[in-house]
């Protein structure tokens, strides 16, 4: 059973969020986890005057993926940092290049998940959860989020990101925050979960798709 975990970071908060959804998935046993990033679609002339260069040599190693990965996928977990309340451009445009995918109906009955980023606790986590799963339901699959199982989302004593859309961090607004270990456990928490889904799934999908069809 394959897990992707997919991603777009443009500080390394989503990147940090996205190894703790794969440290998850890995926890179930026979499964393998792929991490890999969207294609940057910004000029360096502008990551640079986003001082973003520096920060994404950290994941620069991470493969770039192309849209047969997620055919390859029994379940996919994304992550984006949010733009105005919605994913990031280069999220949107790698999700725009799934059409023919669509068409074949290749990612139905496969679970998909998402997590995110922002520069505040109010700056559109879910919003940027709940419009990025649209296009989840699109393409027919099976949504997971983050359950209330994952107790420490209800943390009232401290800043803490998490929805039961979806695992979140909050970077600050010149993302001088890192994820905290409760935002990290969190988005480990999903990444399990989704796991567990694509497992108690995998083998009857085949046959879902089949009847379907007749």
């Amino acid at each position: 059973m394959k897990i992707l975990v997919l991603f777009y970071s443009t500080y390394g908060h989503v990147y940090a969020m996205a190894e703790a959804a794969a440290e998850g998935a890995r926890e179930v046993p026979g499964t393998e986890v792929l991490l890999k990033r969207v294609p940057e679609t910004l000029p360096e002339e502008i990551l640079s005057k986003m001082n973003a260069l520096e920060a994404q040599k950290a994941f620069a190693h991470v493969p770039v993926a192309t849209p047969q990965d997620l055919v390859e996928a029994d379940a996919i977990l994304f992550g984006t940092p949010t733009r105005f309340g919605n994913m990031a451009g280069q999220m949107r445009s790698f999700l725009d290049a799934t059409g023919g995918l669509w068409q074949e109906r290749a990612l139905v009955g496969k679970v998909g998940g998402v997590f995110t980023s922002t520069g505040s606790q109010h700056g559109g986590q879910e919003t940027t959860l709940l419009s990025f799963l649209i296009s989840l339901l699109h393409h027919g699959m099976v949504v997971a989020g983050l359950p209330y199982t994952f107790e420490d989302q209800t943390d009232i004593t401290k800043i803490v990101g998490g929805s039961p859309y979806g695992a979140t961090t909050i970077a600050g607004n010149l993302g001088e925050r890192q994820p905290s270990e409760t935002e990290l456990a969190g988005a480990r928490y999903q990444g399990k979960y989704i796991a567990l889904l694509a497992s108690a799934l995998a083998e009857k999908r085949e046959n879902m798709l089949k009847e379907l069809s007749s």
